[in-house]
């Protein structure tokens, strides 16, 4: 890694840039990124979100709280300083270019890999210092030997009977919207826009059923950049019939660049700077959040029926595979023959139980991949919340403690996100007291009610007071949204109790959203506990006083009853988990039979 950073250090000097800033973006502003654009884990080991900052003398690497404990592990060893985002004593990243950049200095980033909102804040930051910004070079990929190549897959439709809505009445909407601001074109670069606009779906980032693309709508037609490959004869007539031609994805700045005398219409924070800084003088720009963005995060009737659907799918599967894990061991705490012969394997281990889960996925109808890279943690390693095992990388899991799983999967009817914690046997007083608090907090969140317009940080307390309380905390969001058979974080609904570092949407909770509701908590060196179910925000009632909202639970699986301590509940906390346990044992019981129908009784029992 060091010798990276010494050849990164020595394009910087030749290209005259004293501070380089490194993402881990693609070109589109995606959370989620293919191997091509993970110039990070290149220069430094680090295999999470987050940016470095590169000096001809330092290299530090900044990241939130979900991954605190997994960049200290990772970069062990390695020339780069961790920053701890949020913690005292951490500058703000932006502070900390601006005073690494010296007076009439030179910052360099990929333009395209930085949203213009970023970029334009550097700018105007290190004006003061009369410093400035070569946003032109991807500096790490010009050292970067055998650089995986961008991502390329075949692109399909995905049915009106799965999105409710048809790609041309979406595109009617967007024209109307573009008319009501005033503007001629519309772009988008937005991958989960572009997918959810165009009901078209692909396989360009691993659990991110999108592709490699950019859009520019206008009021007559729209031209979709994406590779050539990726379009069969059926994908470019049904793009035709929607009058939207394609063009190579390499020649949009190019377009970009040619434009004159227009109004465009884009969002600058899901925008990136090279396509902002590319319009001529000539260009007006019109600032608003993606309309389609609003949009998609609103789940339409039938949208929501299909993300039931699915929900019942992967309830199936989840409680097969919580079956299978309190089944595993016999009581002299040897596997069973019947968990050897499933896992292949004399051993349990983090690793080899995942691919269990995926098998259950696979049983079921419209199922097509994870919606993200299941977190498989036994023990300590659940404290780190987004600690994932490798092939090489787990630790065996025995009959005791704790065992945290959190996955999900793509149906063509939606978009999963589950979360359990189980015991595997005998646990501690603290994890059972532990375990019962985070329960407590999920349940309480999940059945909150709220006056229209409350946004996440009006609702967040629900959870999170049963730790405060106690002088406890998570270092991670309550909720986040959840995209229709798309991205597992979508925006802008979300649960937190401050906005989030970097951004600035503070959006209300609105009907037909789908929302976690994730409360947990993590001692480091010890256990970590989650418990996660996807809500739909649902009108509730409408009186004098306004319109009231509440969520319902879609996640149809089991609590672990056994880890439980009751007397911590008050009456109406057990209430709760025995009328979401009733409804769990209505949904999936006519999918079980035998000794698994009996057990899933005895797991939802009342209590």
């Amino acid at each position: 890694m060091n010798e990276q950073l010494k050849n990164l250090r020595e394009k910087m000097k030749l290209a005259g840039i004293d501070t380089y800033l490194i993402t881990t973006e693609d070109y589109h502003q995606s959370e989620y990124v293919g191997d091509y654009f993970r110039a990070i884990h290149y220069l430094s080991g680090f295999t999470g979100e987050g940016s470095m900052v590169v000096t001809m003398d330092s290299a530090a690497l900044f990241t939130d709280g979900r991954y605190f404990i997994q960049a200290e592990k990772e970069m062990s060893g390695r020339e780069v300083t961790l920053m701890k985002m949020g913690e005292p004593g951490v500058p703000h990243i932006d502070d900390y270019v601006v005073d690494k950049t010296p007076e009439g200095g030179v910052l360099g980033f990929d333009g395209r890999a930085i949203d213009f909102e970023h970029g334009l804040s550097l700018q105007e930051d290190l004006a003061e210092k009369s410093a400035t910004i070569s946003a032109g070079q991807d500096l790490v990929g010009d050292i970067w030997e055998n650089r995986p190549h961008l991502a390329t897959s075949k692109v399909w439709i995905l049915d009106e009977k799965f999105t409710g809505k048809s790609a041309a009445d979406k595109l009617s909407d967007l024209r109307c919207f573009m008319k009501e601001k005033g503007s001629d074109i519309h772009i988008i670069t937005s991958l989960d826009d572009i997918a959810w606009l165009l009901n078209l779906r692909g396989d360009d980032i691993p659990c991110n059923p999108v592709f490699l693309s950019y859009l520019m709508v206008t009021m007559e037609d729209a031209i979709l950049y994406a590779a050539e490959e990726d379009f069969d004869k059926d994908i470019l007539d049904y793009l035709a019939g929607l009058s939207v031609k394609r063009k190579d994805y390499e020649t949009f700045y190019e377009d970009v660049k040619q434009l004159r005398d227009k109004t465009v219409l884009l969002e600058p924070a899901k925008t990136n700077y090279e396509t902002i800084t590319s319009l001529h003088e000539s260009m007006m720009v019109v600032s608003e959040m993606l309309p389609t963005s609003i949009w998609k995060s609103r789940k339409n009737p039938v949208e929501v029926e299909n993300m039931k659907k699915a929900h019942i799918k992967d309830g199936v599967a989840v409680t097969n595979f919580l079956y299978f894990m309190q089944h595993a061991f016999k009581e002299d705490g040897s596997l069973t023959e019947e968990t050897k012969k499933i896992l292949g394997a004399d051993e349990m281990n983090e690793w080899n139980v995942c691919s269990v889960l995926e098998n259950f996925r696979k049983e079921q109808e419209g199922y097509f991949e994870p919606s993200f890279t299941t977190i498989s943690a036994y023990g300590a390693n659940a404290a780190l919340p987004h600690y994932a095992p490798t092939e090489n990388s787990f630790v065996k899991i025995e009959p005791k403690g704790l065992y945290l799983v959190d996955s999900g999967g793509q149906y063509c009817e939606g978009t999963t996100d589950i979360t359990r914690t189980i015991a595997m046997g005998p646990i501690t007083d603290e994890e059972r007291k532990h375990y019962t608090m985070v329960l407590m907090a999920h349940l309480r969140l999940g059945d909150v009610k709220f006056l229209q317009g409350s946004s996440g940080i009006t609702v967040d307390l629900a959870a999170r007071e049963v730790f405060w309380k106690e002088g406890l905390n998570f270092n991670h969001g309550t909720g986040h949204g959840v995209g229709f058979c798309l991205n597992v974080h979508e925006r802008p609904n979300a649960i937190r109790y401050r906005k989030a570092p970097g951004r600035s949407e503070d959006v209300a909770l609105c009907e037909g959203n789908i929302t976690s509701d994730e409360p947990g908590l993590y001692i480091e060196g010890k256990h970590g506990i989650r418990t996660e179910n996807l809500t739909l925000v649902k009108k509730w009632q409408t009186n004098d006083f306004g319109t009231f909202f509440n969520f319902e639970f879609i996640t149809m699986v089991p609590y672990d009853l056994s880890a439980i301590d009751f007397s911590m509940m008050e009456k109406h906390d057990i209430e709760l988990l025995n009328a979401y346990h009733r409804e769990v044992y209505e949904k999936l019981s006519p999918f079980f039979t035998g000794e698994k129908l009996e057990w899933l009784k005895e797991a939802t029992r009342q209590v």
